[in-house]
């Protein structure tokens, strides 16, 4: 089975584990044996979202650009950067189906194979009989997963429709997902789409603790890709000021979702 991985965040800048996380999900997906992964998709989030010191979009896009610039497979995607105000991520994985599944149509039709030999290879191979797109995972680390639980954080229906989908979390020192999904009712449910995998490598970098080295005039080297640092210095980007943008603002979906009242 073909896999998409997506990972949706602030990417507040890109780090060097951002990028890592994409391998370890890989080669797990790939060490079962039942997928392929073919793709990475990484999506800013928009200025919308309103996190404390997040800097602008079109910022971030660039750094995540310069970052997979090396990468024959991850790519960056601007749509979810580019959106007026904050989309939900379910919404975000729900418009990059629509994408690979409208994809797979196009290349069905301009596909090469003579309508006889086609139709022999659908009587011997029920299970091609419609081309199937590739299935779209959210690649997330643990601190994600657990902020399901978070009320006001995340709508329990796109929990479900994110966790139906597929996720594959990455867990980092001192979390515990294999507890949380037991505890959570709606992931236990969907346990079986939820794939942890552990970093036995640590790395504890964070862009949090980035942008305080960074607001401090210490190095960055090597927690960072080299063309990131080099954009960061270039653009006088994290400052004291800039870590206080959004400081007295309401984060978007806790704004939302308590304006809705419970659902």
């Amino acid at each position: 089975m073909e896999v998409v991985l997506i990972a949706c965040g602030s990417f507040n800048p890109i780090t060097n584990m951002h990028l890592r996380m994409f391998e370890l999900a890989r080669d797990h997906l790939q060490d079962t044996e039942k997928y392929r992964v073919v793709r990475g998709i990484i999506s800013p989030v928009g200025d919308g979202y309103r996190k404390k010191g997040l800097i602008e979009a079109r910022h971030r896009v660039e750094m995540a650009r310069l970052a997979t610039k090396t990468s024959d497979w991850i790519e960056v995607d601007t749509w979810e950067s580019l959106q007026p105000d904050w989309v939900e991520t379910a919404k975000v994985v729900r418009h990059h189906y629509e994408e690979l599944k409208a994809a797979q149509q196009d290349q069905g039709e301009d596909g090469t194979l003579s309508y006889g030999k086609k139709r022999r290879m659908e009587e011997e191979h029920p299970s091609i009989n419609e081309a199937q797109p590739p299935q779209l995972f959210l690649l997330c680390g643990a601190d994600v997963l657990e902020s399901f639980g978070v009320p006001n954080l995340w709508k329990p229906a796109d929990v479900e429709e994110l966790a139906g989908h597929g996720v594959v979390c990455i867990t980092r020192g001192g979390s515990d997902p294999e507890a949380f999904v037991h505890q959570s009712d709606a992931l236990w449910r969907h346990r079986r789409n939820i794939h942890l995998v552990r970093e036995w490598v640590t790395n504890e970098v964070s862009a949090t603790h980035v942008r305080r080295s960074l607001r401090r005039g210490r190095s960055v080297r090597y927690l960072l890709p080299d063309a990131v640092v080099t954009y960061v210095r270039e653009e006088r980007l994290y400052s004291a000021q800039s870590e206080q943008k959004n400081a007295h603002v309401v984060l978007a979906p806790l704004a939302r979702y308590a304006d809705a009242g419970p659902s």
